[in-house]
């Protein structure tokens, strides 16, 4: 069996938004395939589930009420174009300036 490794469509520092959901976030990490557990991909709704064969993303991500970290399929996902910044409090930790729809990675003090 021969497995297809797909490119991500998204970057890392790339705002997007939730495709059916109210929030949006900044990209930190992305994972090729689905790489969460077993409990969190059952915990959604069949009909909604989606396939593990495709790029799965960490967010910084919020919604009206407060700020989280999402795991979320590329399936789910689309660019924001708003050019608002994503206001959770880890965002100056990993990232640097924003520039309308991306931020720019912070550089690593670790050489």
């Amino acid at each position: 069996m021969t497995t297809v490794q797909r490119v991500a469509r998204f970057a890392i520092g790339q705002v997007v938004k939730h495709r059916l959901y109210p929030f949006r976030g900044v990209i930190f990490d992305v994972d090729p395939v689905f790489s969460n557990t077993e409990e969190w991909l059952n915990a959604i709704p069949e009909a909604m589930r989606p396939h593990r064969d495709q790029p799965f993303y960490h967010l910084l991500a919020e919604n009206a009420e407060s700020s989280y970290v999402a795991y979320v399929s590329e399936q789910n996902l689309l660019p924001d174009t708003s050019g608002v910044p994503v206001r959770h409090p880890r965002v100056a930790d990993l990232f640097g300036a924003f520039r309308g729809d991306h931020y720019l990675r912070r550089k690593s003090a670790d050489h």
